[in-house]
């Protein structure tokens, strides 16, 4: 009878541990932090992008959404240029169309490197001149020369346009810098593509770059990760998994398998991968895929390091170079960069 009395007290036990398995959080309001600047108070405080659960049903109208962004971004480009005193210029390398980025002053330390960006935007948008936003914050306040990608995008160029172009350039490269002078860096599909890119050259095994700074990657596109969950319309950019910028990605993947490492390289073998400096903030709905890279990267015996900040959502340190946050991000991935590339 005890024994009875003994398995259903255990059985009772596991069915109530079951049930317990999805947390139940009461609704609340969530005030901006004043533990950060005011700069990026204003960026936390900001609403929902209009367009965040809008989804085109054409490829045109696609393009026109995405248009009508890389267009406003454009505007705000001289003036991003003349504050952080950095030069822009278009070109070409091996039929890759790209930009050369270079600050006022190079560093002396730095010029013998070089840097290679490739720009986020969920792999569909920030083609063209808008894809330099990033890069400027990167010459200005790291002071470093870059070449920033413009690979093609979807829907008219699917995967693995983006990650050939890219890996075209850094073929073209290589052959006139020493890989270890050389760093790749980019954010949220920006990073993706820089950790697919260090896959892809172990693959054909190309020359490695001497760092990488994938900041905040969607490097897992299939959703798993707390933060999906957990900041889920607490991100006022991405504002949740299957949002606008995901919808965007499908655009990219095409129907393939996104467990495939070269579309979700956290499922990728990540040894020997360069020291890597990744960045997040607490709000970002993609600190999960950060922090799982982090960890990847470390139980890999990757020399890796995390910087997260306080209440940003998704890749908001370069979104005002007034905010100090902002100057930090860049400056600590470039003391990162400094450390470990070749001179």
């Amino acid at each position: 009878m005890t024994r009875i009395c003994f398995v259903f007290l255990l059985s009772l036990i596991f069915s109530v541990a079951a049930k317990a398995q999805n947390r139940e959080v009461p609704a609340k309001s969530i005030p901006v932090p004043q533990t950060v600047s005011p700069e990026i108070q204003k960026l936390i405080a900001q609403p929902y992008s209009g367009t965040w659960n809008v989804f085109p049903p054409t490829a045109e109208e696609w393009k026109k959404q995405i248009g009508a962004v890389e267009a406003a971004t454009v505007k705000g480009l001289p003036a991003l240029r003349e504050q952080l005193k950095v030069k822009v210029e278009p070109t070409t390398i091996d039929g890759v169309k790209a930009y050369i980025v270079t600050p006022e002053t190079i560093a002396p330390e730095n010029r013998n490197r070089l840097l290679v960006h490739v720009h986020g935007g969920c792999f569909a948008s920030f083609s063209g001149e808008s894809l330099t936003v990033e890069p400027i914050y990167m010459a200005g306040f790291g002071r470093y020369k870059i070449v920033a990608v413009d690979y093609r995008v979807p829907p008219d160029h699917p995967y693995p346009a983006a990650l050939d172009d890219a890996m075209t350039v850094w073929k073209a490269l290589v052959k006139t810098t020493p890989a270890k002078n050389m760093a790749i860096f980019g954010s949220s599909a920006g990073g993706n593509l820089t950790l697919a890119m260090v896959l892809r050259a172990k693959q054909e095994k190309l020359p490695l770059p001497g760092a990488i700074a994938p900041g905040t990657p969607m490097s897992d596109l299939t959703g798993a990760g707390d933060s999906f969950q957990t900041n889920a319309m607490v991100d006022n950019v991405l504002v949740a998994y299957g949002a606008n910028c995901d919808q965007r990605a499908k655009l990219y993947t095409a129907g393939r398998d996104l467990k495939d490492p070269l579309l979700s390289p956290v499922y990728g073998d990540l040894s020997g991968f360069p020291p890597a400096i990744l960045t997040t903030g607490t709000r970002d709905l993609l600190l999960s895929n950060t922090v799982r890279v982090h960890r990847k990267l470390r139980q890999a015996g990757v020399e890796a390091t995390l910087q997260v900040f306080e209440g940003q959502s998704h890749a908001q340190y370069y979104r005002d170079p007034n905010a100090p946050e902002s100057r930090e991000a860049f400056e600590e991935i470039a003391r990162f960069f400094d450390k470990h590339l070749g001179r």
